[in-house]
């Protein structure tokens, strides 16, 4: 079981499609593990311009028919959350690579961790951006992240 409390950030470009998604799951899974009182979450992206947004409403849309209510406000993630966080989670390998350039220290660079490092049953090499695609592009993308959010909280409960 978990012996300490953490606090997790997810982290994509604009935090409207990918990362808020990943919260939403992860805080229901969390919520039905009755864990919330020690795994913390949220989500930030690497760019501002949709800062104060709501998640698309295609993604929020999509999550809903799952049962995930997504209602985070995009932020732009500050070097200050490197020290709030104990893991800062990205989407693809883009997203790792600005988060290594914003972290001020080695430390807060061993934060990082990629999401679908989590997967257990996909076989997948980053979370897609599903903003320029269908309603298939938003799918795949919950299914990855449902399986990472679940392959990432065993893997906490486990360590």
């Amino acid at each position: 079981m978990l012996e300490k409390k953490y606090k997790i950030l997810f982290v994509c470009l604009g935090n409207i499609c990918r990362s808020p998604a990943a919260e939403g799951i992860m805080k229901d899974l969390i919520k039905r593990s009755k864990l919330e009182y020690l795994i913390e979450v949220d989500s930030a992206g690497t760019y501002g311009g949709h800062a104060g947004d709501l998640p698309d409403s295609r993604m929020r849309a999509h999550a809903l028919r799952r049962g995930y209510n997504l209602t985070h406000r995009s932020r732009q993630i500050k070097v200050d959350d490197f020290d709030e966080y104990d893991m800062i989670i990205a989407m693809d390998d883009m997203n790792v690579n600005k988060l290594r350039r914003l972290a001020p220290d080695v430390a807060s660079i061993q934060k990082i961790y990629l999401m679908t490092d989590y997967c257990t049953r996909l076989q997948v090499d980053h979370v897609p951006d599903p903003y320029y695609s269908g309603s298939d592009g938003f799918e795949q993308v919950l299914d990855i992240l449902e399986d990472a959010c679940a392959g990432l909280l065993k893997k906490l409960i486990n360590n």
